[in-house]
């Protein structure tokens, strides 16, 4: 099993910056991606950024420019540094790690992201 624990939600406002983490802990293998993704209220979860173990990333057109992902390998964690925060961007943050070539999935308990205009 894997645990993620997500960290440095808020309020902020238009404008502003604010930092994602996530650590994971548990049974993880070398080669994985770590996801964070969104769910704002009457919406579907959406992909916002990406990173392999290897550095590869990809971003949602909606947050390029405006985010960063990175991640500390050796300490299992991703950042997502969010800025140039809009009211679009509220929502639910949750990150993600998948390995197992796909086959294994899982998620954070989510953190909220609240930007005021």
């Amino acid at each position: 099993q894997v645990q993620l624990v997500e960290s440095g939600g808020g309020l902020v406002q238009a404008g502003g910056s604010l930092g994602l983490s996530c650590a994971a802990s548990g049974n993880i293998v070398t080669t994985n991606t770590m996801r964070w993704h969104r769910q704002a209220p009457g919406n579907q979860r959406e992909l916002v950024a990406s990173i392999t173990s290897g550095g590869t990333t990809y971003y949602a057109d909606s947050v390029k420019g405006r985010f960063t992902i990175s991640r500390d390998n050796a300490k299992n964690t991703v950042l997502l540094q969010m800025n140039s925060l809009k009211s679009e961007d509220t929502a639910v943050y949750y990150c993600n790690l998948v390995q197992g070539l796909g086959r294994l999935s899982y998620w954070g308990q989510g953190t909220q992201v609240t930007v005021s205009s």
